[in-house]
């Protein structure tokens, strides 16, 4: 069976889902081809699955790490690729899918729809329109307008893939608005995670161990000091930070001996599994890689990001992990550390959700779920 997969690059939380899923793919038999554009591109190639240069639909603009949504919406418009349907049409008439999976790539979902060609888009969003409310009038109406255009995408594409638990146990699931006579399609696979937590070596780390995946750049920074100024308060407890790409390690020269910094890290899953602790933001993807290895999360959703905010309340919600926010004090911050440490507490849950990632082993399910539909 020939499989075209498409991936959104803005934010590699998508890319990391999509990998696995290729790597499924061919191993079941299937020639895969992969759509994806700039660094998203790069990572799947060193994987070395099939490419193919695709426009990104959304330029993202900020300034200062925030997001200028009118400014995003403009730059998009003013970039001209809102026309790469015409693209996307020729790649999908070369390569003559039988299916067509799309992760959050609407323009090549349309093009799949116009070939007439079974499409499945692949989300963990579809209140999209949030992000443009209380903005003003202008925001405001493009919102309602990207409602009702998502709306329609959703009634016409063959299926909806939620890379997530199944009810009641969806991360995501405040994120998900969905018309009532749409459940019937909509696929609940299970994490897309990069590795199974059977095939992974642990990193050889003291424990107990917190991973910190907060970068030091932007407005995420006062998050990344406080985790150090937490860790000298308890020098039991070692912490590996990841600082991202845009800050250098060796500009901290004042670091308590229980704390490294690293840039980057190819394979995190090693250290997902020797910690005890996982503190991230709100993305959807980092959430899925720790509970699929039974790591409880301390989430720090960006302020005034829907999507992170509800993630990290329904991770409370499922006893799975805590919802905190840039005030709190590195004292404060200690607490809930030890309360997962020390007593014990949120480990249940993420345990459950452990096993329920094995059973439900998303890359595979999908990859079933399709050859079920089409191959004969």
């Amino acid at each position: 069976m020939r499989i075209m997969l498409f991936v959104c690059g803005e934010g590699l939380g998508h890319t990391s889902r999509c990998i696995p899923l290729a790597q499924e793919m061919q191993s079941a038999g299937h020639d895969v081809l992969i759509g994806a554009y700039g660094y998203s591109r790069e990572l799947i190639d060193r994987k070395g699955l099939n490419t193919i240069e695709i426009p990104p639909e959304i330029q993202l603009v900020g300034n200062a790490g925030s997001l200028d949504l009118k400014a995003s919406v403009l730059a998009t418009v003013r970039s001209g690729e809102l026309l790469g349907i015409l693209k996307i049409n020729r790649q999908l008439k070369k390569f003559d899918p039988h299916v067509v999976v799309s992760d959050s790539h609407y323009t090549a979902t349309m093009a799949a729809m116009f070939r007439k060609k079974p499409v499945y888009l692949m989300m963990n969003q579809s209140n999209m329109e949030e992000f443009f409310y209380n903005r003003g009038a202008f925001m405001k109406a493009i919102g309602k307008g990207i409602k009702r255009f998502y709306n329609l995408i959703f009634r016409k594409v063959d299926g909806i893939i939620i890379p997530d638990y199944p009810m009641p146990d969806t991360i995501c699931r405040m994120n998900i608005e969905l018309e009532e006579e749409l459940e019937d399609s909509v696929f609940y696979s299970g994490p897309l995670v990069g590795k199974k937590y059977d095939e992974v070596t642990g990193a050889d780390l003291p424990r107990p161990h917190v991973l910190s995946t907060v970068g030091g750049f932007g407005y995420r920074e006062p998050i990344f000091r406080k985790v150090i100024e937490t860790a000298r308060l308890d020098k039991t407890i070692s912490y590996t930070l990841l600082s991202g790409p845009s800050v250098d390690p060796d500009d901290f020269t004042d670091l308590p001996e229980n704390v490294t910094i690293l840039r980057f890290i190819e394979d995190q899953f090693p250290f997902i599994k020797s910690s005890d602790l996982v503190i991230a933001p709100g993305g959807h993807s980092t959430m899925m890689e720790a509970l699929s290895f039974g790591i409880p999360m301390l989430s720090f959703p960006d302020i005034d990001h829907n999507e992170q905010q509800n993630n990290a309340t329904a991770l409370e919600e499922d006893g799975c992990g805590k919802k905190l926010d840039y005030s709190i004090s590195p004292e404060q911050l200690l607490e809930h550390i030890h309360e997962v440490i020390n007593e014990g507490k949120l480990l249940e849950k993420s345990k459950e959700l452990h096993e329920l990632s094995d059973a439900l082993d998303g890359p595979s399910s999908i990859t079933k779920m399709l050859e079920s539909m089409y191959m004969h």
